[in-house]
């Protein structure tokens, strides 16, 4: 295969067929092979070669690399970026983009800078100094007939009491009278004087409308030409298939429950990779994603870090193009069944391995609450109270009757039960001891992945102290005040925690055998007896 056709690269030495994976890995699932990691240190070594972008490339950017196999059998790399770099999309020792909407003179380029001009007019008229003139007089009209309309206010009340007062000291009809009518016309007096402002204010509105008016249709505009600029877009990005099929990416996701694709849709790196094998008759062996620079701002990356495929943009994309592929699927590990640590007619606490699910989920993959039902057969109903990530081990209650899960779940809602994990963490921590405040939500378009979002998230507090310092790992002992999904796993992650990933953690930092995190302590009131409960349960790290 001639290299200077295709953008193939090389490895540094020679590869043979037995150092070859029997399946294309799952690139939401899985391992670097060490084709991959050699593949990646060759990017890295380019990428040092190009300065300009270091800058660039320090903020924090995603590339990709496929090994491949040619119609000759020799094996080669293939690499790639999401997005953009250096303002471009095409630069000559990466693969292509699918679609390239910044080449000059392409539909997108000119319907992006009108709809950039609609951006400058708003702009510019949000900032007129007509506009901010109206809107201020607009806003003392409002302050000033706000006052008098109080005051007037207060002085009706006034002499409403006053009047009240006096009908207490007389029974004159003609006295009467005349406090019926002075009320009647200090009513109406004051119906006048708020049309008055009324009108006032409306007129000082309708000349700070005209400009919102302007700028309401500017914006409506904008959002129409932008959503149909995406839609066409979209239809551009015409994906292919290992069968070599096609479809583009509004067919991709129709019948998914987005309906419509995300933005950014189809700029990953595995799309593109996988895109240009195709298209050139490259046989795909193995793929890995690799984050260079900092983290994102809520996200959770580290450097030199292996990540799987998001799954909300990749998702659909990725289940087209690799239908046809021999693809390894599903990593399920040989998990031992769960240990019973203490047993009553009310409950169970149970030792969950790593690797075992709490609750049944949509695959065949075991889980505790299937064991339990197995294991309690003389239970009047068997339900686990609280959930441990699947990759987490340790403790975990089993309630064997309604009443019971009940009573407990209403001491987790109450935060009265405490719990502690072990943990080894993935390299140094600075303190020995502290509190992590850092609020968690969702990633909706990478589920299960959780970032922090201090205005959109949940409050999710760790307390965490330092057991032992080792060479390469550090022991830490957490103690949640909350329960949010994957709190420890981000908390020890993210830049604002303690910026060192849980040992294993394939989603947010470097996977391994497994996720060294493990349920060691819990503390919690009986339900039946009100007697304290206290069980440890050690790692063994």
């Amino acid at each position: 295969m001639p290299h200077s056709e295709i953008r193939l690269h090389g490895f540094d030495t020679n590869v043979d067929a037995a150092d070859l994976p029997d399946r294309f890995n799952d690139p939401f699932d899985y391992e670097p092979h060490p084709l991959c990691i050699a593949a990646a240190g060759m990017v890295r070594s380019y990428l040092k070669t190009r300065s300009e972008w270091g800058d660039e490339i320090a903020a924090g950017k995603m590339f990709g690399v496929l090994v491949v196999r040619d119609t000759e059998g020799c094996v080669g790399f293939l690499a790639a970026f999401s997005g953009n770099l250096a303002g471009d999309n095409d630069h000559p020792y990466f693969v292509p983009p699918v679609y390239d909407m910044l080449r000059p003179g392409d539909f997108f380029r000119r319907e992006e800078a009108e709809i950039s001009e609609i951006n400058r007019r708003i702009s510019e008229l949000e900032s007129a100094p007509e506009r901010i003139a109206a809107i201020r007089y607009a806003a003392e009209i409002g302050e000033l007939a706000a006052a008098e309309l109080a005051r007037a206010k207060e002085t009706l009340n006034g002499n409403k009491a006053r009047r009240a007062e006096r009908r207490l000291h007389t029974d004159d009809p003609a006295e009467l009278d005349a406090m019926i009518r002075e009320s009647q016309y200090q009513k109406a007096e004051y119906r006048r004087l708020k049309q008055l402002w009324d009108k006032r204010i409306s007129e000082a509105r309708a000349a700070a409308d005209i400009s919102e008016k302007r700028i309401s249709a500017l914006r409506a505009e904008r959002k129409r030409r932008s959503e149909a600029l995406q839609m066409r877009l979209f239809e551009h990005f015409v994906i292919m298939n290992a069968r070599g099929r096609t479809k583009n990416l509004c067919e991709i996701f129709a019948p998914t429950p987005q309906r419509t694709p995300p933005a950014g849709a189809g700029e990953c790196a595995a799309p593109k990779l996988l895109q240009y094998a195709y298209a050139n008759r490259l046989q795909p062996v193995a793929m890995a994603e690799f984050w260079l620079g900092r983290s994102p701002v809520g996200e959770i990356r580290h450097e030199g870090c292996y990540y799987p495929a998001c799954r909300g943009k990749c998702g659909p994309i990725l289940a087209f193009m690799l239908d046809g592929l021999d693809v390894e699927r599903h990593r399920q590990r040989e998990t031992p069944a769960p240990t019973v640590i203490y047993e009553d007619d009310s409950l169970a606490v149970v030792n969950k391995p790593a690797g075992m699910l709490s609750v049944k989920g949509k695959g065949s993959a075991p889980s505790v609450e299937e064991w339990a039902r197995q294991r309690f057969t003389n239970a009047e109903r068997t339900m686990v109270v609280h959930r441990l990530d699947m990759e987490t081990s340790g403790i975990i209650l089993v309630a064997k009757n309604l009443d019971t899960y009940r009573k407990l779940q209403s001491q987790f809602h109450d935060r009265t039960i405490v719990k502690r994990y072990e943990a080894l963490l993935d390299g140094p921590v600075a303190a020995d001891s502290g509190r992590i405040e850092l609020a968690l939500r969702p990633d909706p378009l990478d589920r299960p992945r959780q970032v922090a979002d201090p205005e959109h998230g949940k409050q999710a507090v760790t307390e965490y102290r330092v057991t032992e310092r080792r060479a390469e790992v550090t022991a830490v002992e957490f103690t949640p005040r909350t329960g949010r999904t994957h709190q420890l796993r981000v908390h020890s992650a993210h830049p604002l925690g303690l910026g060192t990933p849980i040992a294993g953690d394939a989603l947010y930092g470097h996977p391994s055998s497994r996720l060294f995190l493990h349920a060691s302590h819990i503390e919690f009131r009986h339900p039946a007896t009100g007697e304290t409960m206290v069980f440890d349960c050690e790692s063994g790290f």
